[in-house]
């Protein structure tokens, strides 16, 4: 299995998939040999194996990236891409680098690559070297795997590359596409080529969700029997109840993701006026960092509501779940969310939840709240009704609190189990 980050250390919600995931599999009854690009040596590896792929020194190629990528029939990556940057930035960044690494982008016979494992100015450099390290940790094994699991397209190239040197199936994960990062006139070609190349080499393609598996088909070409979806769940494990003393008795109204477009938090920030309009012991909270946040700062000066409005910045572990207890309501406005966990993890700390229509937790949650993202109205009236009306909100704490305690990762597993069973039949019959 190739993914890119693992908890402790994760920038988002890939990282808490995959662990999820490796647990339930390991529930199931299947052995996982999990490859990061940097490992800090204090993951949780009760239920998996990890591979640090920063320990692997490169033996599938001679002389340059470029016969390499040859060998294995994938396109040559020749620039950086920055996820969350403004698009000036990135431009200036990418012309800075673009001859450091024609210079710089070769690797040796025997030569370990050190990854940072972060979404930084090297990252599209990083993700070609980890294909490179993924075949050769692919060979070293190759008696040992029967399938060939990757984690979104950072992973793809490698997922391709032990696929072609191995002869093993390959399965790859769409946790979120190109369609959900960014309006279609600013999509990155380099990553759409990454993951259409990702799905069209893979034998079996598992999206978070419907949504998702309709993006697959419809936006990327890929033969719908080749797309199975399967919803995430979410790992309560080790949880504890945090208890918190509140400094305010105002209610607590709080938005935690990445500050970024996929997101919708400028849609939130106009719920909060309109919420704001009409009562005032309600306090605002936006988690999160991102490329939006400097201009999210800007629209709530405007709208002059700065007094009952907050910014934490990025937030991690136990931070998360003290501020999902200082809660009374989570909003989750996003445009295109693929999954979305947060609501889940809200949930299961008795907040009652507003979830967006465009999102694929919406496919199974009956007990969140629907809107529209962009139905400002709609979402400020369910924040409204959740704040002043006790009945409602006991109703959707109650009742959302037991609805995703059954959502376990063992059956979500046991189905991604199956996604495996169907792609080494189909290889094996071929």
């Amino acid at each position: 299995m190739f993914g890119w980050e693992f908890p402790p250390h994760i920038a988002g919600g890939l990282g808490t998939a995959c662990y999820g995931m490796t647990k339930g599999l390991a529930y199931n009854n299947v052995d996982v040999l999990f490859v990061m690009p940097s490992a800090s040596g204090d993951e949780d590896q009760s239920a998996v194996k990890i591979i640090n792929a920063s320990d692997v020194a490169v033996d599938t190629v001679s002389a340059t990236v470029d016969e390499f990528l040859g060998k294995v029939q994938f396109v040559h990556i020749g620039t950086n891409m920055v996820p969350y940057v403004d698009p000036q930035d990135f431009t200036t960044m990418v012309e800075k680098e673009r001859k450091r690494q024609i210079k710089s982008f070769r690797v040796q016979y025997g030569q370990k690559f050190k990854f940072s494992g972060k979404y930084g100015a090297n990252l599209m450099e990083e993700v070609a070297r980890y294909a490179m390290v993924g075949a050769t940790i692919a060979l070293q094994h190759k008696d040992e795997i029967d399938v060939i699991h990757a984690h979104d397209w950072l992973t793809y190239l490698a997922g391709i590359a032990a696929k072609q040197l191995t002869g093993k199936p390959l399965v790859v994960h769409m946790h979120a596409t190109s369609y959900d990062r960014a309006s279609e006139d600013k999509i990155d070609t380099r990553v759409l080529d990454i993951e259409t190349k990702g799905m069209q080499a893979a034998d079996r393609v598992i999206a978070v969700s419907e949504l998702t598996r309709n993006i697959c088909i419809n936006k990327y070409g890929i033969a719908p029997e080749k797309v199975v979806a399967v919803h995430n769940a979410v790992d309560f494990s080790g949880r504890t109840n945090i208890q918190v003393e509140r400094n305010v008795k105002d209610k607590v109204v709080t938005f935690l993701g990445r500050v970024t477009y996929q997101k919708g938090p400028e849609y939130f920030i106009e719920a909060a006026a309109k919420v704001l309009k009409r009562c005032k012991n309600v306090r605002f909270v936006m988690a999160g960092s991102g490329d939006m946040l400097n201009r999210c700062i800007r629209h709530v000066a405007r709208l002059g509501i700065s007094d009952r409005f907050h910014f934490t910045g990025f937030l991690r572990g136990a931070e998360v779940q003290k501020m999902f207890a200082l809660s009374d309501v989570y909003v989750m406005p996003s445009i295109s969310e693929p999954f979305g966990i947060s609501p889940l993890e809200a949930m299961q700390t008795n907040v009652p939840s507003i979830i967006s229509k465009q999102s694929g937790c919406a496919e199974i949650l009956k007990y969140a709240l629907k809107v529209d993202f962009w139905d400002v109205d709609a979402m400020s009236d369910a924040i409204y009704g959740l704040l002043n009306y006790p009945a409602i909100s006991n109703l959707a704490a109650r009742c959302g609190y037991d609805e995703v305690n059954s959502l376990k990762w063992n059956n979500a597993a046991a189905k991604v189990k199956a996604v495996y069973e169907s792609a080494i039949s189909e290889t094996l019959n071929k």
